[in-house]
C-alpha cells in the first residue's frame, strides 16, 4: 500500500524494521537489568538512554515509530517490575505520539513529493503514449537541421532502428525532393523552410520508406537569448490512412463501383479533354453511345444479382475490344459509352462498333444459365457532329435512338436529319395528349375469319391516329411514345370502353379482340376495370377477347397468374399475341389459361415462297394448341395460296388483308347489316416478294427537288416511304441511302405523307447490315 510506496521512496523500510528490533532488544535488556539490579537509579538511567536513542531517531519519523513500537512491545512482554513499567510507559507513550505525528507529517510531505514527481512525468508519458499508439510524433534538430531527437517509430520506418536518424538532416525522412527545395508537384519542402529559418505548418511529404506512407510536418525555429536560431522543434502526423481514404473517395467519385469503368462524370471529363483545343476548332474525337438490348429481361427473370454479374462480364468484354484506342464508361443502368480521342475514319469506327456488338452479343453463363443480350450503338464524330461535349452527346443519342428503331443490334452514325425526327417525336408526344383529350384517336376493325366455314367470327380493334399536320401516324410510332410518356394506360381505357360500346351494337354476336399493353395489364385494378366496362356497355363477357403479349410475364409471374385467374372469373377470353417472335416459352401456356394462340405474321408471310421452314413451324404451333385445347389465328394472310396453306396446316382462324383492310366503325356496321358474317375477299392469288420493315433516313431526288425521306419497308421490287414535301404518282425518283446504294424507281401511289415505290429493276438487299423484320 501507501506505506510501502513511501518507505521504498525514502529508502527507510529496512531502517524502520531494524529500529523495531533495536527497541525490542533494548526493552528486553532493560527488563533483565531491572531483575538483576534492583536499583531505581540504574533503571531510570537506562530508560533515559532508550528515550535519548528515540529522540536521535526523530529526524527519521518512520524509524522512530518502529523503535518506539519495539520498546512498547518488549516492555509489556518482558518487564514485570511495576516500577519499570510505571517509568517506561509514559516515556514510551510520549515517544510513540511524537513518532506518529512526525510520521504523519512525513507521509504528507512524501505524498506531495510523489504527486509532484508524477505530475512532472505526465508530459513524458503523454508523449510516449502519442508516439507509440497515436498518429502524432515529435522531432528536434540543431541549428544546422541535423536531427537531435525524433520519435522512434519514424526512425524505424525510415532506417529500421530507433536511433538511426540521429545526426542526419531532417529532410532525410522525406522522399522525392530536389536540390531546389521543391517536390515534384512544385510544393515547398521542409529543407526549404529550414534553410530560410521560417516556421512551417502541415507540409505534406511522402516518407522515405519501403511502404507507401505520407506525413504532415509542422515546425518552428527555437531562438536563444540573443535571438539566434538554436535549432528547430516540431511535430508530425501520419496521413497515410487519410490519403488512402481520399484516394478511395476520389476513385468512387470517378469510377463505377460495379464495373470499375469511368462513371458519367469522369467520362464526361474525358470527352471534354479529348475535345479541348487551343484554337476555336475542337480536336477530332468520336463518341459511341451503347444501349444493351434485352438486358431488362435478365434482371426480371434471373434477378438483379445475375444482372450485376452480366454487367461485369460485359464490361470486361467491352474494355478488351476497345483496348487502348479509347476510354470506356458506364452512364448508368445498361447504358455505356466509348470516347475515341484523335482522328479516326468512319470505316475504323464502324469496324470497332461491329466488333463491340459481336462481342457483347456472344452468350454469357450466369450461375450455370446461358444468357444472351445484344447492343445498339449511336455514333457522333467531332467536330462535324458537335463542337462540344453536350452537342456531341445529344447527337450520338439521336443516332442511338435511330439504331434502336432500326431493329436493334446495329450501329448508326449521326445525321443532321435526325433532329427533325426528334422534333417530330416531341411534337407527336405533345399532340398525342391533346388527341386523347379531344377524341382525335379512332378505332378500326379487321375481321377474323374461321378457316372451315370462312365466316367472320370476330374483329380485332386497331388504334389509329390521324394528325391534322402530319397525316396518318403509324401505331408503331405513337404507341412507343405513349408507353414512354405513361399515356398508354389512359389510351388503353379509352380503347376498351370504345370497342366494347361499339361491339355491343353490332347486329351479329361477333367477338371483339383488344390489345392490352403489359403496362396496363400490370395494374391490379385492370380486372375490375374490365368488369365495369362490360357491365356499363352490356357486352357479354364471352365476346371480349384480350390479346396479351409475353411481356406480361417478365416482371412478376405470380402477379400475372393472379390477373389471369381474376379475368377468367369475369368470363372474358384470353389470347397470346405474337407467339413465336419473342422469348416464347411453353411455361407461359402451362401457367396462363389462354383460349387462343395468335401465330405471328412473320411465319405466314412468305411461307409459300421457296424452301423455308415456316410451314413446319406453323404446323407445330397448331398441334401444340390443339393438344392444349386452344384455338389458333394466323395473322398477316394476304394471298390465296397463303390461305390454302393455312387451311392445310390446320389453323382455326385467319386474319389478314386478304379479307380486307381494317375499316371504320360506321362502315363496319353497314356491312354487317347488309352482308352479315360473309367476308370480302380482296387479296392476290399468289404471294408477292416479302417486304422487310426498316427505319432508314435517306435523301431522295424527284422532279419536285431534293428532300429527306424515311424508308418504312422494302423488298426487292419496291418500298414504302414517308416524305414531307409534295410528291406525284408516276414520277421518277432516285433514293440515296447513307452507307448504301443509290436506288432508282418511280412513284406508284401517294397517300397523305406515304408513297409506294417500284424499283426499275430488282435490287439486292445485302446492303442492309442489320437484322430485318417482316413488315405488317
Amino acid at each position: 500500500g501507501i506505506l510501502r510506496r513511501f518507505a521504498v521512496h525514502q529508502r527507510t523500510w529496512w531502517f524502520a524494521v531494524s529500529a523495531f528490533v533495536l527497541g525490542l532488544l533494548g526493552t528486553t535488556l532493560g527488563g533483565v537489568l531491572a531483575n538483576m539490579v534492583d536499583v531505581p537509579a540504574s533503571g531510570l538511567m537506562f530508560a533515559g538512554g532508550l528515550f535519548a536513542i528515540g529522540m536521535v531517531m526523530s529526524r527519521m519519523p518512520l524509524t522512530m515509530l518502529g523503535y518506539c513500537g519495539g520498546l512498547t512491545v518488549g516492555m509489556f512482554f518482558v518487564t514485570h517490575a511495576l516500577f519499570m513499567q510505571l517509568i517506561l510507559l509514559p516515556l514510551f507513550g510520549c515517544i510513540l505520539l511524537v513518532g506518529i505525528a512526525a510520521s504523519r507529517l512525513d507521509f504528507a510531505l512524501g505524498r506531495a513529493r510523489w504527486a509532484a514527481e508524477y505530475a512532472a512525468q505526465r508530459p513524458r508519458r503523454l508523449i510516449q503514449e502519442l508516439e507509440s499508439n497515436g498518429t502524432g510524433w515529435f522531432w528536434e534538430t540543431d541549428r544546422r537541421g541535423r536531427i537531435l531527437y525524433i520519435s522512434p517509430k519514424i526512425s524505424k520506418a525510415v532506417c529500421g532502428n530507433a536511433t538511426g536518424l540521429i545526426g542526419k538532416p531532417l529532410q532525410t525522412i522525406a522522399a522525392e525532393q530536389d536540390s531546389n527545395g521543391s517536390s515534384p508537384m512544385g510544393e515547398r519542402t521542409i529543407g526549404f523552410y529550414m534553410s530560410t529559418k521560417s516556421a512551417f505548418t502541415d507540409v505534406q511529404i511522402r516518407g522515405a520508406c519501403e511502404e507507401d506512407q505520407w506525413w504532415s510536418i509542422s515546425g518552428r525555429p527555437v531562438m536563444d537569448q540573443y535571438d539566434q536560431v538554436r535549432g528547430f522543434i516540431g511535430t508530425g502526423s501520419d496521413l497515410t490512412e487519410r490519403r488512402r481514404s481520399e484516394a478511395e473517395v476520389s476513385r468512387l467519385a470517378r469510377f463505377d463501383p460495379l464495373t470499375g469503368l469511368a462513371n458519367r462524370a469522369e467520362i464526361g471529363n474525358v470527352l471534354a479533354q479529348a475535345l479541348k483545343s487551343a484554337s476555336a476548332t475542337p480536336r477530332p474525337a468520336a463518341l459511341l453511345l451503347i444501349d444493351l438490348d434485352r438486358f431488362k429481361n435478365v434482371n426480371d427473370t434471373l434477378g438483379h444479382p445475375a444482372g450485376d454479374e452480366l454487367l461485369k462480364q460485359m464490361s470486361r468484354r467491352l474494355s478488351n475490344v476497345v483496348g487502348t484506342s479509347g476510354q470506356v464508361g458506364r452512364l448508368g443502368g445498361d447504358e455505356f459509352n466509348v470516347v475515341l480521342p484523335g482522328l479516326f475514319g468512319r470505316g475504323q469506327i464502324g469496324s470497332l462498333a461491329k466488333a463491340i456488338i459481336e462481342s457483347v452479343s456472344r452468350p454469357y453463363v450466369i450461375d450455370g444459365t446461358q444468357v444472351s443480350i445484344g447492343a445498339s450503338i449511336g455514333i457522333a464524330i467531332a467536330p462535324d457532329d458537335g463542337r462540344n461535349s453536350d452537342d456531341l452527346t445529344r447527337n450520338a443519342d439521336l443516332a442511338l435512338y435511330a439504331a434502336k428503331e432500326s431493329g436493334r443490334g446495329v450501329h448508326i452514325f449521326y445525321e443532321s436529319s435526325m433532329h427533325s425526327s426528334a422534333d417530330r417525336r416531341r411534337l407527336l408526344e405533345q399532340h398525342l395528349t391533346e388527341a386523347l383529350a379531344t377524341t382525335g384517336l379512332r378505332l378500326v376493325y379487321q375481321p377474323v375469319v374461321t378457316v372451315k366455314t370462312e365466316r367472320v367470327a370476330g374483329f380485332e380493334a386497331l388504334l389509329r391516329w390521324y394528325h391534322p399536320e402530319h397525316g396518318q401516324v403509324s401505331p408503331s410510332e405513337f404507341i412507343p411514345l405513349a408507353e414512354e410518356s405513361s399515356l398508354i394506360e389512359k389510351i388503353g381505357v379509352w380503347v376498351l370502353r370504345t370497342a366494347c360500346t361499339e361491339a355491343a351494337q353490332w347486329p351479329i354476336p361477333a367477338r371483339i379482340a383488344i390489345n392490352v399493353s403489359p403496362i396496363q395489364f400490370a395494374n391490379p385494378a385492370f380486372p375490375t376495370l374490365v368488369a365495369q366496362v362490360l357491365a356499363q356497355t352490356g357486352l357479354e363477357p364471352a365476346r371480349l377477347e384480350l390479346e396479351i403479349t409475353e411481356g406480361v410475364f417478365v416482371s412478376d409471374h405470380l402477379h400475372a397468374e393472379k390477373q389471369f385467374e381474376t379475368l377468367k372469373r369475369v368470363g372474358v377470353r384470353l389470347a397470346l399475341d405474337d407467339f413465336g417472335t419473342g422469348y416464347s416459352s411453353l411455361a407461359y401456356l402451362q401457367r396462363a389459361p389462354f383460349d387462343k394462340i395468335k401465330i405471328d405474321q412473320s411465319f405466314v408471310r412468305g411461307a409459300t415462297i421457296g424452301q423455308n421452314r415456316n410451314g413446319a413451324i406453323i404446323r407445330s404451333i397448331v398441334t401444340l394448341a390443339e393438344t392444349l385445347g386452344m384455338e389458333t389465328t394466323a395473322e398477316g394472310a394476304e394471298t390465296e395460296d397463303e390461305i390454302e396453306l393455312i387451311r392445310e396446316l390446320g389453323c382455326s382462324h385467319i386474319q389478314g388483308y386478304f379479307y380486307g383492310p381494317p375499316i371504320e366503325a360506321d362502315e363496319l356496321g353497314r356491312r354487317l347489316k347488309s352482308e352479315g358474317q360473309e367476308p370480302q375477299r380482296q387479296g392476290h392469288k399468289v404471294s408477292r416478294s416479302p417486304r422487310y420493315r426498316v427505319l432508314r433516313l435517306a435523301s431522295m431526288t424527284s422532279p419536285n427537288g431534293s428532300h429527306n425521306i424515311r424508308l418504312r419497308n422494302i423488298s426487292v421490287s419496291g418500298a414504302l416511304i414517308e416524305f414531307e414535301r409534295t410528291l406525284t404518282a408516276g414520277c421518277a425518283i432516285a433514293i440515296y441511302i447513307p452507307d448504301g446504294p443509290v436506288l432508282k424507281g418511280k412513284v406508284v401511289w401517294v397517300e397523305n405523307t406515304q408513297a409506294g415505290i417500284a424499283w426499275d429493276q430488282e435490287i439486292d438487299l445485302g446492303w442492309i447490315n442489320q437484322p430485318v423484320r417482316r413488315a405488317s
